[in-house]
C-alpha cells in the first residue's frame, strides 16, 4: 500500500560520457534506450516506482540540456517537478534542495533517491527492498540499499554491515562504515568476508531528518538553501538560480552520510540491480550468439567473437575482429577495445579539449 507522504526524487543531471557517442549533452544516456528494456532508462525509472509511488510525487533534478526531453518523455509526471539545476553542484546539495522543496509542501514527507540511469532485473523484488528502506526512514533514520557483489568491482563505493548480517532480510542493519572505491586486492577481501555491500546509490530520509544531517555537517550548504522561500512562493525560481551556484560541490555521501550516526542500510539480495555504466555493461545484459556477439543492428559475422555492435538500420559485417564495441550514429563512430570500455569518457574529454561542441 502506497504511502501519500512517500515521495521519490530522481536525480537525472549526468551526461553518460561513457556511452559516447549517443550519450551527448542534449541526449544522456538516461534518456536513451540503450536496448535492454523497451523504455528509456528515466522511463523505466519512473514505471518500477509507480506501484509505490506514483508520477504526481516523483521530482526530478536535471540540468538544462536533457529537461525538456524529460518532460517529453515523462507526460504523467508534473513539468513543475522536473526541475533544470542552475548549475552542477553533486548530490549533496540537489539532495538539500528537494528536502527543502519537500519540507515545503509537506512536512511529513519521505523520499526515496534513486539514479536516472540503472537497471532492475526484478522490479518486484526491489520495491520489497524498497519498502523496507522506507519503513526504517519513518524512524528518523538514513536507510541505504546495498547491493549483494557479484564480483570484486573496483569502480563502486561499500557499505559495511556487521559480521554476520544475512542478505535479503527485509528488515534494516546498522552500517559500520562506508568503504572507497577499493583497489583490485582490497575488493577481493571485501567480497570474501560478506559483510561488504556495493553502494548503489539509492537513500531513504524524512525531509526534515536529512536537512537536520546537513546543518550539522555541510552548515554552509544547508544556510544558503534554508534562505530560499517556499517552493510555491513567486520568487522560488529566482532565488534558486542565485542561490544554488553558491553550494558547495560535493556528494551526499561524503557530507552527510560517511559522519552520520542514525545511518543504517537494507542488506539486498540479487534483485537484478546494474548501473549500466559502460557499453561494455550493455553487451553483458543483452542476449549473444554462438560466438558471443551482441548487436543491435542486422550482423553478418565471420571468425569474429565477442563483439557489441550498435549501428542502426544497416547491415554490418565483421571479419576476423575479436571484443569491440562499434557503435554508429549520423557524425560520429566509435570503434573502440571492449576491454576498454571504461575509457570511453577520455573521447569526450579530448573532445571538449579540441572545443568540438558540434560532438559533445
Amino acid at each position: 500500500m502506497a504511502k501519500s507522504n512517500y515521495y521519490g526524487l530522481i536525480l537525472a543531471g549526468g551526461r553518460g560520457t561513457r556511452f559516447w557517442p549517443r550519450s551527448r549533452k542534449r541526449n544522456a544516456k538516461q534518456v536513451l534506450n540503450i536496448g535492454v528494456g523497451e523504455a528509456t532508462l528515466i522511463q523505466e525509472t519512473v514505471e518500477r516506482l509507480a506501484p509505490l509511488i506514483p508520477a504526481e510525487r516523483i521530482w526530478i533534478l536535471t540540468n538544462e540540456f536533457v529537461r525538456d526531453e524529460i518532460v517529453r518523455q515523462l507526460p504523467n509526471v508534473p513539468a513543475k517537478q522536473i526541475i533544470a539545476e542552475p548549475a552542477q553542484r553533486n548530490t549533496a546539495p540537489a539532495i538539500g534542495l528537494a528536502a527543502h522543496i519537500l519540507e515545503s509542501i509537506d512536512p511529513d514527507a519521505i523520499f526515496g533517491v534513486f539514479p536516472s540511469d540503472h537497471v532492475i532485473g526484478n522490479p518486484k523484488r526491489f520495491l520489497s527492498l524498497v519498502r523496507a528502506a522506507f519503513k526504517a526512514a519513518e524512524k528518523d533514520q538514513i536507510s541505504v540499499l546495498g547491493v549483494a557483489p557479484r564480483w570484486p568491482e573496483t569502480g563502486y563505493g561499500y557499505v559495511e554491515f556487521p559480521k554476520g548480517t544475512e542478505e535479503g532480510k527485509l528488515e534494516t542493519v546498522p552500517v559500520k562504515r562506508f568503504r572507497e572505491k577499493p583497489e583490485l586486492k582490497e575488493a577481493k577481501k571485501f567480497v570474501r568476508a560478506g559483510h561488504f555491500y556495493w553502494n548503489a546509490g539509492m537513500f531513504f530520509w524524512k525531509a526534515t531528518t536529512i536537512l537536520d544531517g546537513l546543518r550539522l555537517h555541510l552548515p554552509k550548504t544547508a544556510t544558503l538553501l534554508g534562505s530560499l522561500p517556499p517552493f510555491r512562493h513567486k520568487d522560488f525560481a529566482a532565488r534558486v538560480a542565485k542561490v544554488f551556484p553558491l553550494c558547495e560541490n560535493i556528494s551526499i555521501d561524503y557530507a552527510v552520510l560517511q559522519k552520520a550516526d542514525n545511518v543504517v542500510g537494507v542488506a539486498c539480495d540479487d534483485f537484478g540491480w546494474n548501473d549500466v555504466g559502460s557499453w561494455h555493461a550493455v553487451y553483458e545484459l543483452l542476449p549473444r550468439d554462438t560466438n558471443r556477439n551482441a548487436s543491435r543492428s542486422e550482423l553478418i559475422s565471420a571468425k569474429s567473437k565477442g563483439n557489441y555492435i550498435d549501428c542502426g538500420q544497416k547491415i554490418v559485417a565483421l571479419l576476423g575482429v575479436k571484443n569491440l564495441i562499434i557503435v554508429d550514429t549520423p557524425d560520429a563512430l566509435l570503434v573502440a577495445d571492449r576491454g576498454r570500455a571504461q575509457q570511453v569518457g577520455d573521447i569526450v574529454k579530448m573532445l571538449e579539449s579540441q572545443k568540438r561542441h558540434d560532438l559533445l
